[in-house]
């Protein structure tokens, strides 16, 4: 074990008002262990009426003592949020990879010291910036002021719980906005004790609520339809991105999406081998594949594609695949049996589409229960098999063999999706050239998921709508009004 204590799962209730509460008609639903598929709690059932009490309280909290309060007094309670994560850091990251089935020290090590920095970095950020002014020869003075949006609703995903939900809540409440959030379903407990940090922060009760529940016709709908959210951000894949948007339409809400990806891995024949070994590992397999950023089409120049294939092939074997809390575990469990069996349904169309599994493609020998599944590697695929053009969402890849630069780049633009993308080669003037023709938000050259959280984040096509990073939170969760003085 890697864990000097073990913590105790825990039943998990909306947050509402400064408060934990059940749901009013006390339906629940069960949380379970996608490691060992044992149940680890139940987690209350909202909807409407919970959204509702919800959002009220969120109204009543944008002109309570949330309102009055400066830049600077709201960065210290960031900063204590962050500091409280930290403390807490063992326990959240046991919270976590039981949650959702990762290694703990992943958990421990990526998700939860981010989620501590989320806070850290925009604590920071909200007081290190300004406003536009501009001067008008001498008739006038125009200066720009930001307002909270008002009540925002944070939909989150699954696949990095914490650290996903204080990407968004950070900029949310350093604006002086309050929230109303839904956790995945699949993925509560971090986000219930999220709520204890807030109220230990120094956050005021209304501020930030959590109602638990489901999407369509629960929880997730009555958010996105609700008249008095004035706005929506939103992290997980395309078709729920698309209903929220319909939902959320007729209010006319401020939308932010993050949404999925297929993201090209394209490699020439001089890069550094060693390192692109090294890094496409992480960038195929870390947290089973389940992240939006994974590169799953490998593109590999034909004179180095022999060479990556048996180097690449020969790594991924060695990758354990085990319980989360094995200290030597590379690869943990898949999020549920319904994502599991969707991830085999793939590779079921890969071997149907002629596609050769060079190494995976089954359950780990030795492991009967969780959702276990072996890094696998495709080849023989053409661009237009479904493996190689849908978001498969796991420890899936495919290997592509190119010719010319123009080629690569026409294979990596043939998608519905643009979040990423990740060049390698030693030619920097190449490199250069190819990025600007690539067709995705976040362009990596010779290393991957090396971020800046200053810097804009985002996908283009079906990959999401707006930016987040810096600036560009700070943009969506503010209205900006100019104010003009005639002089």
């Amino acid at each position: 074990m890697l864990t000097k204590t073990k913590i105790q799962a825990i039943d998990c209730q909306h947050f509402i008002n400064g408060q934990f509460v059940d749901s009013q008609n006390k339906k629940s639903f069960e949380n379970i262990n996608p490691a060992t598929e044992e149940v680890l709690g139940t987690v209350a059932e909202g909807g409407k009426q919970e959204v509702d009490y919800a959002v009220a309280a969120a109204r009543r909290a944008l002109d309570g003592p949330w309102k009055t309060m400066t830049l600077e007094e709201r960065s210290k309670i960031l900063r204590k949020i962050g500091d409280l994560i930290l403390e807490r850091q063992e326990e959240l990251a046991q919270l976590e990879s039981l949650d959702t089935g990762k290694p703990f020290s992943l958990a421990n090590s990526v998700d939860v010291p981010r989620a501590a920095y989320n806070f850290h970095f925009f604590a920071d950020y909200i007081i290190s910036v300004g406003t536009d002014a501009y001067q008008q020869n001498q008739a006038a003075l125009h200066y720009s002021i930001r307002r909270p949006v008002g009540v925002v609703g944070i939909i989150k995903p699954w696949n990095l719980p914490l650290l996903l939900l204080t990407w968004k809540l950070a900029p949310c409440l350093g604006m002086g906005n309050t929230a109303v959030i839904k956790p995945a379903e699949w993925t509560p407990m971090t986000a219930t004790v999220l709520m204890e940090i807030l109220k230990e922060a120094g956050v005021p009760d209304g501020v930030v609520n959590l109602v638990h529940g489901f999407g369509p016709n629960s929880a997730g709908g009555a958010i996105s339809e609700h008249p008095d959210i004035d706005a929506i951000t939103f992290i997980g894949e395309p078709g729920t991105g698309s209903a929220i948007m319909k939902s959320a339409a007729d209010t006319l809400k401020k939308l932010s999406y993050e949404l999925g990806g297929k993201n090209p891995n394209i490699i020439f024949a001089d890069a550094d081998m060693d390192e692109v070994i090294e890094t496409t590992i992480k960038s195929s397999f870390i947290n089973q594949g389940e992240v939006c950023l994974c590169g799953s089409r490998i593109y590999v120049e034909r004179p180095a594609y022999d060479q990556f294939l048996e180097r690449f092939t020969a790594r991924v074997k060695e990758l354990k695949v085990g319980q989360p809390f094995e200290a030597d575990t590379n690869v943990g469990a898949l999020i549920s049996k319904e994502h599991y069996d969707r991830v085999n349904s793939y590779i079921d169309i890969a071997r149907e589409d002629g596609g050769v599994i060079l190494t995976g493609g089954k359950r780990p020998a030795g492991i009967e229960k969780g959702y276990y599944l072996e890094p696998t590697i495709i080849t023989g695929l053409d661009r237009n098999s479904r493996c190689v053009r849908e978001e498969i969402f796991g420890p899936v890849v495919t290997v592509i063999p190119f010719d010319t630069e123009e080629e690569v780049i026409m294979q990596a633009n043939d998608t519905h999706y643009g979040l990423s993308a990740t060049i390698w080669t030693s030619d920097i003037k190449r490199g250069h050239r190819v990025a600007h023709q690539v067709e995705a938000g976040i362009i990596w050259v010779n290393t991957w998921f090396l971020r800046d959280l200053r810097t804009p984040f985002g996908g283009m096509k079906q990959s999401g709508i707006g930016r987040t990073g810096g600036m560009h939170s700070l943009d969506f969760f503010t209205e900006l009004s100019n104010i003009t003085i005639k002089l």
